[in-house]
């Protein structure tokens, strides 16, 4: 029988609805800083992450991918609590937010573990997650505190 969650998966976020579902399966995806590239003169901002399967955990299985997420039409980028040196940083992602501005436009933030943050002016929301290669297994299963 064939694993659904095995398959790569390909996502297109157009609006803040769209961008949630991407947010969603991009839960505790870890980044390199390195692999964080702010494209000013194309206007894009993309980084590569190794992402947590969140189908197959529900299915007992521990497993993470290469995945690529990208944004185009990005005006502005700036972060809090990332230094600007450290290629090596890791960081844990916790979500991808939208906040509208004047509509269409607004601020994309990718929020990170210890209150890192990357914050994106975008002219729209336009976005592309793409797995990029083989799953493999994963030590554990990402936990976070009881905030009670």
């Amino acid at each position: 029988m064939s694993d659904p969650a095995a398959e790569p998966l390909k996502l297109i976020a157009l609006d803040a609805e769209d961008l949630a579902v991407v947010s969603a399966h991009l839960q505790d995806a870890v980044v390199r800083k390195g692999d964080i590239a702010w494209l000013p003169a194309e206007q894009r901002f993309a980084l590569a992450l190794r992402r947590f399967d969140w189908e197959g955990a529900e299915r007992g299985q521990k497993r993470r991918r290469l995945a690529a997420l990208h944004f185009e039409r990005v005006t502005s980028a700036r972060s809090v609590k990332i230094e600007p040196g450290a290629k090596d940083a890791v960081f844990s992602l916790l979500a991808v937010t939208f906040a509208e501005a004047q509509s269409p436009a607004g601020e994309v933030t990718l929020h990170f573990s210890d209150g890192a943050a990357i914050r994106l002016g975008v002219e729209c929301i336009e976005a592309q997650m793409k797995d990029l290669g083989p799953i493999w297994e994963a030590a554990a299963t990402p936990a976070h505190p009881d905030p009670g």
